[in-house]
């Protein structure tokens, strides 16, 4: 399905600008990092990441698993992520106004990190989710129902624009890997499971798909 490719493919540019953010973040708390990037970087997980990724998530594939699959909107994936989209919002504009001045305390360098740890450990697991559970499966879903391709539609040029600025940044600001946070793939991986989501099987799997699970279960 051409949209889910084109978003697991952003999925790898926000993954990248993530690390780059965090580095910038590091370097503008010591004094070397040029606070003018700060803007640059909101722009681009406001207007890319924001307006134009995650706002094709929630009103073509959330909006597609919803009314054409008939998976729930008010429990489950669909639910959690787009809670999560809705968290990292508030978080990204908590943390905006910090970004293009040097912190002028040392408790106000602490708090942008520790906003800047806490914004990129959410979207990174947020990105994990979304590629080895709701993509696969939601196109799963989808196909079932006669679906085979959903609508796009193009950037508006203010994300287009916070594309293009990333690419320098990447070169500017090398993007860290953050060894503390554990990635991977799965529902148990997701930092909704057991809050807002109890995960795929318990959420959207149907009997017949129970029955499949234990006849193999059971033949191993």
């Amino acid at each position: 399905m051409k949209l889910l490719d084109t978003l697991q493919d952003e999925h790898v540019l926000i993954d990248q600008v993530l690390g780059s953010l965090r580095t910038y973040v590091d370097g503008l708390v010591d004094g070397t990092a040029d606070p003018d990037d700060g803007a640059r970087f909101a722009a681009f997980f406001t207007e890319f990441a924001g307006h134009f990724h995650h706002d094709r998530e929630e009103h073509v594939l959330f909006r597609a698993l919803v009314s054409q699959a008939d998976l729930p909107a008010d429990r489950g994936p669909v639910h959690a992520l787009a809670r999560e989209h809705a968290d990292m919002e508030a978080w990204l504009h908590e943390m905006t106004p910090l970004l293009d001045h040097r912190p002028q305390s040392a408790d106000d360098g602490a708090r942008l990190r520790a906003l800047a740890v806490r914004y990129s450990h959410a979207l990174w697991r947020h990105i994990d989710a979304e590629n080895s559970v709701l993509f696969p499966q939601g196109e799963e879903r989808l196909v079932l129902s006669g679906i085979r391709e959903l609508a796009d539609r193009p950037m508006s040029d203010a994300a287009a624009a916070a594309r293009q600025g990333a690419a320098a940044l990447l070169v500017r600001y090398p993007p860290l890997e953050d060894d503390a946070l554990t990635r991977g793939d799965g529902c148990f991986m997701c930092r909704s499971h057991g809050t807002t989501c109890n995960g795929l099987e318990a959420e959207w799997w149907t009997e017949l798909e129970w029955e499949a699970f234990r006849d193999r279960d059971t033949s191993d």
